[in-house]
Order: C-alpha cells, then sequence, then structure tokens
C-alpha cells in the first residue's frame, strides 16, 4: 500500500478507505472496472487470474460517448453547487483550440510555489486558459496574479464533461485522476501530465 498512497499522512482518511475497499476485495463475485479492455490489456489479463473481473468503462454519460440515451447527459450528482453558464459562456467566445483547461481535482493540494509558477505560466502564455480552483486554494496566488485577467477564467468548478466537449478547449492540464483520464480519452482532448498523489503517477505514464 505504501507504494499507492505514497504520503500517509496527506490523506490518512482516504488511506483507511482504501485499504478497508482492498481488504474486502476477496468476498466480492465480481470486480467491476471502470476502464476499457483495449487500453490496460495486459493489466486486465494478469488481474483476471487472481480475481473475477469484467471492464465496464469507461462510465461517461452516453451523450459524450454513443449518444443512445439522450437524458443521459450528467452523472447526475456533484458536491459543488453548478454554475454551468459562466465557464460556458466564456469558453463560447473562445477560438476553436485555443484555450488550456486546468482541474487538479477536489482534493489535491498545490504549494505555494507550485501554484506561483503556474500563474506564472498562464500569464506569459499565448493561450486563454480556464482553471479551476478551489476557495481554500486561492489564497496562494501570488501577488502580482489577476484572476479576473480577460486571458483567463478562474473558477471553484465548472462542468467538466462539457468543458471538455467544448471546441475551443485544446488541451487539458490535469492531476491524472483516473476519471478525468478517461473523460479526456473519451473526447479526444490532448493532456498534460500533473500527477499529484495516489494513482495518478502510474496513471501519468500511461499518457
Amino acid at each position: 500500500m505504501s507504494s499507492f498512497i505514497s504520503v500517509y499522512g496527506s490523506y490518512p482518511s482516504a488511506f483507511e478507505m482504501l485499504l478497508a475497499q482492498f481488504d474486502n476485495i476477496d468476498k466480492a463475485d465480481w470486480v467491476l472496472c471502470n476502464t476499457v479492455y483495449e487500453l490496460e490489456q495486459e493489466l486486465i489479463v494478469s488481474l483476471s487470474k487472481i480475481w473475477p473481473m469484467k471492464t465496464v468503462g469507461p462510465t461517461i454519460p452516453s451523450m459524450y460517448l454513443d449518444k443512445q440515451l439522450p437524458d443521459d447527459e450528467d452523472y447526475g450528482f456533484s458536491i459543488f453547487k453548478p454554475n454551468n453558464k459562466l465557464c460556458m459562456n466564456w469558453l463560447d467566445n473562445k477560438p476553436k483550440s485555443s484555450v488550456i483547461y486546468v482541474s487538479f481535482g477536489s482534493m489535491a493540494c498545490l504549494g505555494s510555489d507550485q501554484m506561483e509558477e503556474l500563474c506564472y505560466g498562464w500569464k506569459n502564455s499565448d493561450h486563454y486558459f480556464l482553471w479551476v480552483v478551489r476557495a481554500s486554494e486561492e489564497e496562494k496566488f501570488p501577488p502580482s496574479f489577476d484572476p479576473s485577467d480577460e486571458k483567463g477564467l478562474v473558477v471553484s468548478w465548472c462542468p467538466q464533461l462539457e468543458v471538455l466537449n467544448h471546441e475551443s478547449v485544446g488541451c487539458f492540464v490535469t492531476h491524472c485522476g483516473w476519471n478525468s483520464m478517461l473523460e479526456a480519452l473519451s473526447l479526444g482532448v490532448p493532456m498534460v501530465a500533473m500527477p499529484q498523489w495516489t494513482d495518478q503517477g502510474t496513471n501519468a505514464k500511461y499518457i
């Protein structure tokens, strides 16, 4: 487990939860994995020799894949209050493939130095940027960074599937959380990997 959760003290509750889940895995009749066989064929074949395993991914709403279920447009829940119009209206006014979308998930905490370097990068980039930053992380912005700059939009939440599916988005800077990776792969968005913890380093190697 130490190779999976590299820094125990950072997220002890997550460590305990994952430990309990893996401790019970031998009791399961089936292990359903949100992945695609063609993407991880070697691993699936190996793990299927240990557990009865089935791939059921990508578990993404139908309207972003085969469009067979017209009402299946989102995951049906969110831990954040949606504000779809702000992001989408902003993207609607940007040229095709001109926006860098940046999101590091709902748990990752970047260091102040990392935040400063990212702010410097976006400010000096030739592209627009849409950056999802939790309110608790905004205090790490350097004084010289203006979140309201016309070049970028900083929000605390956005509808990620809609954003990745938008034609103005040309790149996704991601923490390489598995769900985010599957979404970007399914929608054909190029990724820049910036993994933070757990499986994200391994995921980054895949892309």
